[in-house]
């Protein structure tokens, strides 16, 4: 299914493989009529990609990917609609890039202890302007024959128990939401079904999301499946949580996840994109 409306994107100022422009173009030539952009940690690609968004008919929308912390366990939170200038979200988004910085240091000091040298070198000339990130060790590592794929880099050297693991401590969640709503967007927490956690304890997350000014959840993700989408639809429901949709799109190498390519939103759920005053079928075919 086709959706025309795609809120969490990558561009190579994090770790995606595209740069803004020909992230905007490729999502066009899918049928994407709104987009946003939603680097990790960093806005740097939005003013490029608002250009070419402008030039060929596509609404951009503002946005970026959070790293925060919530009871000692790491989440991804997506803000929608934020003014990228904004002082307060701007103090916050180079407190996380000093923390990415100080990780990847220490994952190259990690990786070399365990004979893998220049880990830190080849991720950073990967990233080259972009925010520097572990997909980027995981891209080095692959380069070197150290792991056939990119997941298998992260299984063998970059999860928890590995060689190449550094455990983080983001900004809290609370932290994060203030940031967002700051900069006058609204704060999304992204790919739900990833994290691996109960039933209670998701419900505790949610109850402390929305407490903290936290709006929304993506109901449908790139690679939701069907049950996916109808739990957390009820989710979304129970909590007074509008609903988005987002490919998670990186690479066009990744054929399984593509911009656009998501199951048609869920019936009964408010919309965000809604709040954002944007009007728009996002399961409506590629024109």
């Amino acid at each position: 299914m086709t959706s025309s409306i795609d809120f969490h994107t990558h561009s190579i100022a994090s770790d995606g493989q595209l740069s803004p422009t020909q992230l905007v173009r490729r999502a066009s030539e899918k049928g994407v009529r709104v987009l946003a952009l939603t680097d990790h940690d960093t806005t740097h690609g939005i003013e490029e990609a608002a250009i070419t968004a402008k030039e060929i008919g596509v609404h951009l929308v503002p946005g970026i990917e959070l790293s925060v912390t919530w009871n000692d366990q790491n989440f991804h939170m997506v803000g929608l609609g934020i003014d990228p200038l904004h002082p307060i979200l701007a103090s916050g988004i180079r407190e996380q890039q000093e923390l990415r910085l100080s990780r990847a240091r220490e994952i190259g000091r990690r990786l070399n202890k365990n004979r893998i040298e220049g880990a830190f070198e080849g991720a950073a000339l990967l990233a080259g302007n972009g925010m520097l990130t572990r997909t980027h060790f995981a891209r080095y590592l692959v380069d070197q024959n150290r792991a056939a794929t990119l997941q298998k880099a992260f299984d063998q050297f970059l999860k928890r128990g590995k060689p190449g693991y550094v455990p983080t401590r983001w900004a809290p969640l609370e932290t994060g939401i203030q940031w967002v709503t700051a900069a006058g967007g609204i704060a999304v927490l992204a790919h739900p079904q990833r994290y691996k956690i109960s039933t209670t304890r998701l419900k505790r997350l949610l109850t402390d999301f929305k407490t903290a000014g936290g709006q929304a959840i993506e109901v449908v993700c790139g690679n939701s499946s069907n049950d996916d989408v109808l739990k957390f639809s009820r989710h979304a429901l129970d909590f007074g949580l509008l609903g988005s949709v987002g490919s998670d799109f990186h690479s066009p190498e990744n054929r399984w996840i593509e911009l656009g390519r998501l199951r048609p939103f869920p019936n009964g759920v408010s919309p965000v994109w809604v709040k954002l005053g944007i009007a728009s079928n996002p399961s409506s075919p590629a024109h």
